[in-house]
């Protein structure tokens, strides 16, 4: 009742104010929902069809096709097992050597963090480039190996500070009483600093699988030629360059260049964009509550 009344006894500005916050709140979203599901109409809509043009977010002629289309070519059910596996594994290794580094870091009684922190802030804008990189994974012998996908990225500098500035806020004094009740550095990693980052943890496992699930190039350079190695966003860009450059892949028998002819690229590219999209959009919320807390936190210490 007393919020009712204060609404309608809110001045003029206030109201006109309220109006225009919504109306401009109404359109944001409209821009940032609408492309994605006109990509899923196009996806869902016959490729004779959708030529034509008209499709807004529902499909005309609803089919299955472009979708039967995608997983009926060979190498895909692997390549998605092998995304999924470096996208967990990624992400765990990930999370565990940047949060070690950073709790490492953050603790004042370290006598090389000054040393150890310019030096990572220098991996940040100094790179010898791809071709020494590829030079260097040859001579690990990382070629055609499930390593190359985890190891090469394990520590980010960027993924350290954030963590490390997320740390800084948390009393040192909590680790200095959990030493004198007699727990060890990693007992006060593990059981008293990593449950009190969580937002921060949540935050780069974020990037970190967002980073994994996309990554389709390093699959290219180093591990095209393992059929067993191969990953869902590197199969589908050869699926997407069978259908537009019409070039003689791995893809390439006489059925399903005949397959191929039945349907439009357009209709392949969306239904490519849905399926390798969905999986982090699965995610994405359950991460999403810790996600601004913990990238605003990182962001504004240290």
């Amino acid at each position: 009742m007393t919020t009712r009344k204060m609404t309608k006894g809110a001045p003029l500005s206030d109201r006109l104010f309220d109006v225009v916050i919504a109306i401009v709140m109404v359109f944001v979203v409209i821009v940032t929902l609408y492309p994605f599901l006109n990509v899923l109409a196009l996806s869902f809509n016959d490729s004779t069809d959708s030529v034509r043009g008209g499709i807004t977010i529902f499909p005309r002629e609803f089919t299955l096709k472009n979708y039967s289309i995608i997983f009926s070519f060979s190498g895909l059910i692997t390549g998605f097992k092998i995304s999924v596996l470096r996208t967990v594994i990624g992400t765990i290794l990930g999370l565990i050597s940047a949060s070690m580094l950073a709790y490492t870091l953050a603790r004042p009684d370290f006598q090389g963090r000054k040393f150890v922190s310019k030096y990572l802030a220098i991996t940040m804008y100094v790179s010898a480039g791809l071709i020494p990189f590829y030079l260097l994974i040859k001579d690990l012998h990382m070629m055609n190996t499930f390593a190359v996908y985890v190891l090469p990225g394990i520590v980010s500098a960027f993924n350290v500070f954030v963590i490390r500035s997320f740390i800084d806020g948390i009393p040192f004094a909590l680790q200095e009483s959990a030493k004198i009740d007699g727990a060890n550095d990693f007992t006060i990693y593990w059981r008293v600093v990593l449950p009190m980052t969580t937002p921060a943890l949540a935050t780069i496992a974020l990037f970190l699988a967002v980073g994994q699930w996309n990554a389709w190039f390093d699959t290219f350079l180093y591990n095209g030629s393992s059929e067993n190695l191969t990953t869902l966003q590197f199969e589908l860009t050869k699926v997407l360059l069978s259908t537009t450059a019409g070039n003689n892949g791995d893809y390439h028998s006489t059925n399903m260049t005949q397959v191929l002819s039945s349907v439009s690229p357009e209709s392949v590219k969306m239904a490519i964009t849905i399926v390798v999209t969905i999986p982090i959009l699965l995610v994405y919320p359950f991460l999403q509550r810790y996600f601004v807390r913990g990238l605003t936190l990182g962001a504004v210490k240290g």
